[in-house]
């Protein structure tokens, strides 16, 4: 079917093909509304999901519980696609596209973020592990109920081969990577479903991303470092004054090199880090009042504001003006951005996740999330049945691997507050 033969009211966007709008399952047409095209439809099936309503009790950086002002994964997902939608339209790249990519983007994130991830993944060591991203790419095509193929295997939500590429952060599968790392993109049971999702990317070059991806990973980055600094600040976490310690920045620095940049000097860091303080926007005292308050949002509004412009300049500079989406472009991220954006992240990682408080309940995390996984391993009748029927269905199949899937599954679908609550009612009967 050609543009013109679309329906009345749905046309193609500007450097999108036919191609890109092709659903995995071919759809009822008379099920499409004529006022709202492909992607727009993406991104309502993304916004009215079960994995994205599961984030607001996930934790982004600090437990969500914790205090009423930080953020969750949902929140973290809605600000991520505010900032991507608006920095993909300037590029020319479907508002709605990378809106999509930027609300799933966190959908595989099991529950306590990071740190989840790294004790479920060691737990599924024998099948494979587990990626957040490599679990994303899996709720999008196989875990979500929405469509199935005509043979009765599950299509997830059956989103545009756009808006699911756009979705793949790592496009690899595990230690297949362009360089070592433990981020990849897909599990080897989503072969099929990564492969026709990635149908269109140009040959000889298989570690590729789209642009959108591109937009919705530089998006992530930006409001990862921004708002954690943030609500670390606004929560007590860190107090701004430190930064003025030569001690402390020499820490940052350190720690900004060793985990987010190694690949940086840690020069380009140090100046990157006195950038950002020079600039005044950091304040150097939060009491929790309201004009604080207004100082952090300040600062917020202005630091994205600069990541996004510099990526925007070096971009354009590159590639000149006009629609760049898909493959036609790459972005371009200036070192000095990713320098700032390093030592940002670093600084959270410095009075946060490294502190004694922080130590303290990754223990008790990792405690529930491999007791749980226990559990289900023994008691599949405990299991969610959807969950349950696709470890019922590998068992049957002789499949093994595909059975402790399903129980991996069944954990990374739990939000921290459903984890937490399972956890206490298992303690509570074994103590009974």
């Amino acid at each position: 079917m050609t543009s013109a033969e679309l329906p009345r009211g749905v046309g193609t966007p500007p450097g999108y093909t036919w191609h890109c709008r092709q659903r995995w399952v071919a759809e009822d047409p008379a099920q499409k509304r004529i006022d709202r095209d492909d992607f727009a439809r993406d991104r309502a099936r993304v916004v009215h999901s079960a994995g994205l309503r599961r984030l607001s009790s996930t934790t982004q950086v600090v437990q969500p519980d914790s205090d009423d002002f930080v953020r969750n994964r949902l929140t973290h997902s809605l600000e991520v696609a505010q900032i991507g939608r608006e920095f993909g339209a300037v590029l020319g790249c479907d508002a709605d596209v990378v809106d999509t990519a930027c609300l799933a983007h966190d959908l595989g994130h099991p529950p306590f973020g990071h740190h989840g991830e790294a004790v479920l993944d060691e737990l599924a060591a024998g099948v494979g592990g587990f990626e957040g991203n490599a679990q994303t790419l899996r709720v999008l095509t196989r875990l979500e109920a929405k469509r199935s193929h005509p043979d009765g295997r599950p299509a997830g939500l059956n989103l545009t081969r756009a808006s699911v590429d756009a979705s793949i952060k790592y496009p690899w599968a595990r230690d297949e990577g362009p360089a070592p790392s433990a981020k990849f993109g897909h599990y080897p049971d989503d072969g099929e479903a990564f492969a026709w999702a990635r149908d269109g990317a140009p040959p000889g070059q298989p570690h590729r991303r789209c642009l959108e991806a591109q937009v919705m990973d530089w998006s992530d980055d930006v409001a990862y470092c921004v708002h954690d600094i943030e609500d670390a600040i606004a929560s007590g976490r860190i107090d701004p004054a430190l930064l003025g310690s030569r001690t402390v920045r020499r820490e940052v620095v350190q720690l900004a090199h060793d985990w987010y940049a190694s690949d940086l000097p840690e020069e380009l860091l140090t100046e990157a880090l006195q950038r950002l303080l020079d600039t005044g926007w950091i304040p150097d005292r939060h009491d929790g009042s309201r004009r604080s308050l207004a100082v952090l949002k300040d600062m917020t509004s202005r630091l994205i504001g600069r990541f996004v412009t510099a990526v925007e300049a070096a971009t354009r500079a590159e590639h000149g003006e006009g629609v760049l989406t898909r493959y036609a472009a790459d972005l371009v991220v200036p070192d000095t951005a990713r320098a700032e954006t390093a030592v940002l992240k670093a600084t959270v990682a410095r009075f946060v996740m490294l502190s004694d408080e922080r130590r303290r309940v990754m223990d008790w995390q990792r405690t529930v999330v491999a007791d749980l996984f226990e559990h289900y391993l023994r008691h599949p009748e405990a299991m969610d049945p959807m969950h349950a029927q696709d470890r019922a269905e590998g068992e049957q199949a002789g499949d093994e691997q595909g059975a402790v899937r399903a129980v991996v599954d069944q954990v990374a679908s739990l939000s921290d507050a459903r984890a937490r609550a399972l956890h206490q009612r298992l303690a509570r009967r074994a103590s009974g």
